[in-house]
């Protein structure tokens, strides 16, 4: 029978970026029998279905015996197993601009193993679209194993550059020339970064308003929250911009009103009132839920990057010693260019080691917080950072988000169904549902449960391609061979 051509649907927010895709060949459907389906929507779980995937989407699902299974189906026994969606890492970069790796390829059987079907890439050059459009090819043909490239932005900052090799713009009129310049490039977004000036920041808001390009990314040290959230950034990474900065608790707020302050006032910096805000909200819980509340109001979303956040509180000899280095080109050496972050780490003090602990208890209570308030989340990594790993950090992310306050189900819709929400694909992702796409993990434990339950796949489907824990397994011992023969 003649399979119909499939209208892949990327879209971000109020931009949509269309890609044609290539018939798909599979000789065979797939059923997942007396399976319980999570679907994600909120509903409780719904045990011994029938799931048939034909092609790359849900078919059919229902109890034994009311759905057809198809002649010369490939059936797999779901007994005591549970199925949920595939997941997604929101804050995710497969390009390595600061490292000299080959192409940056080696992430990709790790996020698959580890049920990460889908990605946010937050930083891809105009110029490297090409190489976007590839993967996505792949990703429709099947013809290797990729994930999806959901939504691919690219970064802009303001001199001078955080980062070797981005775009920065200094004036309202440059910026306005690079929102266009991006949105002609193909990218389905434009990340926001640290230096932008007040005056470009708003041009890049206002324009990419007018061009119908959505802009995320970091809250810049000239912005506050606040207006980030008014003038419509989308999502906002690692609470960037919160009181206090993450790496802080607010006992430094004394510090800052008492030192750093009075100096951005003397220097006339543009950040004073960036302060000013960040301790009122420090001092005065109130005025933080009010915060939070017009947040959610606004629609602006967090990507929290917990996980990132632990790390960066966490002492060198704990990160030394995990066993996911063997998966990275060099280990623990794939890091060699973040000397910054060895180095600050051997020459803190006690006190300094306490107040890093300390700001990661404040960036999950604040995540509590927020998330009572109504405010909106998604699951991402910051992955190609030290000690973040391609697919398994985002596991690592979900249980946090746990113990921040969220239940099982709503941190796993945080990688599930609020990015298929957020990026306007709800109708084809993010939910088990019939005709949806069948990114899909089988799990061999309940989740809800036990998020840890995430971790133990006992098989994977990517675009309706069945991938068993034996492949799997596989995958990941080619990726922890790999790094051996560089």
């Amino acid at each position: 029978m003649k399979q119909l051509l499939v209208l892949m649907s990327l879209i971000l927010l109020s931009t949509t970026l269309v890609a044609q895709v290539a018939p798909v060949a599979r000789p065979r459907s797939l059923v997942f029998n007396h399976v319980t389906v999570i679907d994600m929507t909120g509903a409780s779980p719904q045990p011994d279905l029938t799931v048939v995937i034909a092609g790359n989407r849900v078919a059919a699902l229902g109890k034994p015996g009311t759905v057809r299974v198809p002649e010369n189906a490939e059936v797999i026994d779901g007994t005591g197993k549970f199925l949920i969606p595939g997941l997604w890492d929101m804050h995710a970069h497969v390009f390595h601009y600061r490292l000299p790796l080959p192409p940056d390829e080696y992430s990709f059987p790790l996020f698959i193993a580890n049920g990460v079907t889908s990605v946010r890439e937050m930083w891809t050059r105009v110029d490297r679209m090409d190489q976007i459009r590839l993967w996505r090819k792949d990703f429709a043909d099947r013809r290797r194993i990729v994930p999806r490239f959901a939504a691919v932005g690219t970064l802009v900052d303001g001199p001078p550059a955080t980062w070797a090799n981005s775009d920065t713009v200094s004036t309202a009129g440059e910026a306005r020339l690079m929102v266009r310049k991006i949105k002609a490039g193909g990218a389905d977004f434009l990340k926001v970064y640290d230096h932008l000036s007040r005056e470009a920041y708003f041009a890049i808001a206002d324009e990419a308003k007018k061009q119908r390009l959505p802009f995320a990314g970091h809250v810049p040290e000239t912005i506050t929250v606040r207006e980030a959230s008014d003038a419509g950034q989308r999502s906002l990474e690692h609470l960037r911009g919160f009181s206090p900065p993450v790496w802080l608790s607010c006992p430094n707020a004394k510090v800052m009103a008492e030192k750093i302050l009075p100096e951005l006032i003397a220097n006339g910096s543009p950040a004073t009132h960036v302060i000013e805000e960040n301790l009122k909200l420090c001092a005065d819980e109130k005025a933080a839920l009010a915060l939070y509340q017009r947040l959610a109001k606004n629609l602006t979303w967090q990507v929290p990057t917990l996980v990132l956040l632990k790390a960066l509180s966490s002492e060198l000899d704990t990160l030394y010693a995990d066993d996911r280095l063997k998966y990275l080109p060099g280990g623990k050496d794939h890091f060699n260019d973040w000397d910054t972050f060895h180095d600050e780490r051997r020459n803190r003090t006690a006190a300094e080691w306490d107040e890093a602990r300390a700001g990661f208890q404040r960036a999950l209570e604040t995540v509590g917080a927020m998330h009572r308030a109504g405010v909106r989340f998604m699951a991402g990594t910051d992955v190609s950072n030290p000690y973040i790993y391609a697919g398994f950090s985002l596991h690592d992310e979900l249980a946090l988000f746990v113990q921040a306050g969220l239940t099982p189900m709503e941190a796993l819709q945080t990688a599930t169904r609020n990015p298929a929400e957020f990026l306007g694909m709800s109708g084809s992702l993010g939910t088990i549902e019939r005709d949806k796409f069948a990114d899909l993990i089988l799990l061999e434990a309940n989740p809800l449960e036990d998020i840890r339950n995430t971790r133990r796949i006992s098989a994977v489907v990517v675009n309706g391609r069945y991938l068993p824990k034996e492949m799997l397994q596989k995958m990941l011992a080619e990726a922890e061979a790999a790094p051996s023969k560089r």
